[in-house]
């Protein structure tokens, strides 16, 4: 097939979930997309953006529920663009912060497909801003590090070094890591990271429905239990949430 016959895919971040985070950039691509695949992290406004005629497919993965696994997907993304179709794959937050968009573009290379990444404004960055923590601060901390609360499943040993971690970095930031806070907080503090240091979960950040609690290493993991608090959520450890109090 002729380059000038394929279509194009577009791996579209379209933010955290508050519409006013959206790029214009990511909006001009789903006004002009034949076909938007969206995930479930993706706010289901920026579909009003498609062109009537555009199809429009829901690929979401959900608290363990896919509607399609990642390697079906891959191959939606490279047969729609084969059949000369322009493509937005459409993401929650920033397609290559812990949102496969490294892997999809892989496989679009493999397959010869043009392709184009728009980057998103992650939760990692935003979510925290909304609930009035900044991640980095002159009296507090000069480094950040975001780290999947989720590691793939299949793997036999984490690649995170917990060791270096607790200690070497001032602010972390955990993604989808709700279901194994207990996890992280015992990991950090085993290795070193004191259980008095200041913790947030924010659920549904940027949205109305937007829910901060806080607490310490030691007692987030009870608190967020007895709150009830359910994925999408971001965990933010470190000095600066003390800021919260302040900012927020």
């Amino acid at each position: 097939m002729s380059e000038a016959a394929k279509g194009k895919v577009y791996l579209v971040g379209s933010g955290p979930g508050d519409p006013g985070l959206l790029t214009l950039k990511a909006k001009a691509c789903i006004e002009k997309a034949d076909v938007v695949i969206y995930d479930y992290l993706a706010n289901r406004v920026f579909l009003e953006f498609a062109r009537k005629d555009a199809e429009i497919i829901y690929v979401g993965k959900e608290g363990g529920h896919h509607t399609m696994i990642q390697q079906e997907i891959n191959r939606l993304l490279i047969s729609k663009a084969q059949q000369g179709l322009n493509v937005v794959r459409l993401k929650g937050g920033d397609p290559f912060i812990f949102g496969r968009g490294g892997e999809e573009a892989m496989e679009l290379v493999k397959a010869g497909i043009i392709f184009e990444v728009v980057p998103g404004v992650t939760s990692a960055i935003a979510v925290p801003a909304y609930a009035g923590i900044p991640l980095t601060h002159r009296e507090f901390t000069a480094t950040v590090a975001f780290v999947t609360g989720h590691e793939d499943p299949k793997k036999e040993t984490s690649d995170i070094d917990w060791e270096k971690l607790a200690t070497g970095i001032g602010t972390l930031v955990f993604l989808m890591g709700v279901g194994n806070l207990p996890k992280i907080a015992a990991r950090l503090m085993e290795y070193g990271r004191s259980p008095e240091t200041p913790v947030a979960v924010i659920r549904a950040g940027t949205v109305p429905g937007q829910r901060t609690i806080t607490g310490s290493l030691g007692n987030i993991a009870d608190q967020a239990r007895k709150e009830k608090i359910k994925p999408p959520a971001i965990i933010v450890v470190g000095e600066v949430v003390s800021l919260r109090k302040e900012l927020n």
